[in-house]
């Protein structure tokens, strides 16, 4: 495992960390017994981040992260998230009251007194324009609730304008070999100004892992299955905003380049680690196979210039008309 500093925590994170959003729910049924053994066995891999939200699961997410970090000894950071349990999107819901009941709510579910990094999930654009939404979460971090602070974004115009705030110590957004916009300006400028980033839906919800066909079924309580057009939340979520058809042929190309011996799915996320500007990778991990695939991704070696102008001739002629200008 390799490790990188998160902003100006002070903390090393995993370059490959652990995304619980797939244990809590919206990816189809899942065990607790085998989510467990998943968390377990990342962290005996070296992980030591993992990222969750409230919304995972109704809890369900946090829950569990709390029950494996109990039985630890290992030093291990986790992030949270709060704001999409409002009815609905606005900067007033973005209130003390509000934020303050949400991360109490966390607190409980993660069984801590202090929540390590607590994100904003995904906030309309209006409250990065909104100063007094982040003036409530330096009040919680002078409280003791949190010890930081950063954003989870949907855009890079987004996450640099986040930026402007002092205490933000983390963007999160999606970077992938499906979304190549944040490393235009956001990256370099987050790395420049000591900005941790964590690259969300690395694998495009799974269309990167190359094991998904075109009668490839998705359970009914799957989000690959009920929000391929943004029914419930932003559809650059599921499959990274990529028509299935095309995603499978982006696919079948990448193959060809992915080296000898490595699965697509790790190719996938050392393409995203080869940017310098980028904390580490948030791929989720139901199984222990899943979570050992993953980690292996950390200590390959750097793909080669060639390969890397491959992966961009792909995107350019593939995907960046669907993607590029819109997230």
């Amino acid at each position: 495992m390799q490790y990188r500093p998160l902003g100006r925590t002070g903390w090393n994170v995993s370059t490959v960390s652990f995304g619980a959003w797939a244990i809590g729910g919206a990816w189809g049924e899942v065990d607790d017994k085998e989510s467990l053994a998943a968390l377990e066995r990342a962290i005996d891999l070296g992980v030591n981040f993992i990222d969750t939200a409230d919304v995972y699961g109704d809890g369900r997410s946090e829950r569990l992260v709390a029950d494996v970090r109990r039985r630890r000894r290992e030093p291990i950071y986790v992030a949270t998230k709060a704001g999409r349990r409002l009815p609905k999107q606005t900067v007033e819901g973005y209130s003390r009251e509000n934020l303050t009941a949400f991360i109490e709510r966390s607190l409980r579910d993660l069984s801590a007194e202090t929540i390590d990094l607590l994100q904003l999930h995904c906030p309309p654009t209006e409250v990065y324009y909104t100063p007094e939404v982040f003036g409530i979460l330096d009040d919680l971090v002078a409280a003791g609730k949190l010890r930081y602070y950063g954003v989870s974004v949907e855009t890079p115009e987004q996450a640099i304008k986040a930026m402007d705030y002092p205490n933000v110590q983390s963007v999160q957004i999606i970077y992938n070999m499906f979304r190549h916009r944040p490393a235009e300006i956001f990256l370099a400028e987050a790395k420049r100004r000591k900005v941790g980033v964590l690259a969300r839906v690395p694998l495009a919800s799974g269309m990167l892992t190359g094991r998904m066909r075109p009668d490839t079924k998705f359970e009914a309580t799957d989000h690959r299955q009920f929000n391929r057009h943004g029914e419930i939340f932003d559809v650059g979520e599921t499959f990274s905003g990529v028509d299935y058809n095309t995603g499978l042929q982006a696919v079948e190309e990448l193959k060809a380049v992915c080296p000898a011996g490595w699965s697509l799915t790790q190719f996938a996320l050392r393409w995203i680690l080869m940017n310098e500007g980028v904390t580490c990778t948030i791929p989720g991990m139901k199984r222990p196979a899943q979570a050992e695939d993953n980690c292996a991704a950390a200590d390959l070696p750097p793909i080669s210039d060639a390969a890397m102008a491959t992966i961009r001739q792909i995107y350019d002629r593939l995907i960046r008309e669907q993607v590029h200008y819109r997230w």
